[in-house]
């Protein structure tokens, strides 16, 4: 299903966008956003943790693509945004699933995808993606967290499973005490079991992928992004001085970066007959100055 929606002007050139309503393997509604800038190769990008299609570094990234004449489709995973179902602490092999049911759709649509790519816990649904299906060439991973037990005692407290195994759930409230969500104890067990340091080399050494992390995540730290440096077997590691989770001071050099390394692994449509060279490792780390 799709619907017409107002033109966005960006830098003097105009791009279509349209709303997309895309069934998961559930039959639940995954609501997304396709920006037409003239390209039938497309970039699909996966948002992070409790955010949504309209965050603003997926957002950042997709003007950067479009404006260099590449099309590009963000969504709202299951339980997050306009899309149906009910928002999961875990689920990360169900958001996996999620972008499967978007990437077959734009396929069946005759859409070349040419690269995925995720911020934060969308960076960790476009690994685990490229780890079991193999049939996308690019994977652009934006901060997302490698070592899965960690990150959550700032959320839950030190005594989480403590309290997960007495009271069957968590529910998490901001400083003002006003309930935020729920975490069950399927959903903390999702998470716990979900394994990047095994997912990591089992993507395809012919797939080419960049992990962007900066040096100030006040989320995520840095060191994760090195982790996967160490096991991907085709990969790239950019450090971007300063930025923090967001890149709240550093979009615009994120969203370059991201828009150079894929536009470096595919071909002008008119030259599409030629094979696209692999990215060789890179262990260097990149710094950018401020």
């Amino acid at each position: 299903m799709v619907r017409i929606q107002p033109m966005t002007t960006l830098n003097f050139h105009v791009i279509p966008m349209q709303t997309v309503i895309i069934p998961n393997k559930y039959n639940e509604r995954l609501v997304g956003l396709l920006h037409e800038a003239g390209s039938k190769p497309i970039v699909v990008l996966c948002h992070g943790f409790r955010s949504s299609k309209d965050d603003s570094t997926i957002k950042a990234i997709t003007t950067a693509l479009t404006r260099e004449g590449i099309s590009a489709f963000h969504f709202d995973f299951s339980g997050n945004g306009e899309s149906d179902g009910s928002f999961q602490y875990g689920n990360y092999w169900k958001e996996v699933e999620d972008l499967r049911s978007v990437v077959e759709y734009l396929s069946g649509a005759q859409r070349k995808i040419i690269a995925i790519v995720g911020h934060s816990k969308g960076g960790n649904a476009v690994l685990l993606y490229a780890s079991k299906y193999h049939d996308v060439d690019t994977v652009v991973n934006v901060c997302g967290r490698f070592d899965l037990c960690q990150g959550i005692v700032g959320r839950l407290g030190k005594d989480f499973m403590e309290k997960i195994k007495n009271d069957i759930f968590i529910d998490v409230k901001d400083r003002n005490g006003k309930f935020e969500y729920r975490v069950t104890e399927e959903s903390l067990m999702d998470r716990l079991s979900t394994d990047m340091h095994v997912a990591s080399p089992m993507i395809d050494k012919n797939c080419r992928v960049l992990t962007i992390h900066g040096t100030k995540d006040e989320i995520v730290p840095v060191e994760d992004a090195l982790e996967f440096d160490k096991l991907i077997p085709n990969h790239k590691l950019h450090t971007i001085e300063g930025a923090n989770h967001v890149y709240s001071s550093h979009g615009s050099e994120l969203a370059s970066t991201v828009v150079d390394f894929i536009k470096a692994g595919y071909l002008p449509e008119n030259q599409q007959s030629q094979e696209v060279p692999s990215c060789p490792r890179t262990r260097r780390l990149i710094r950018s100055r401020i």
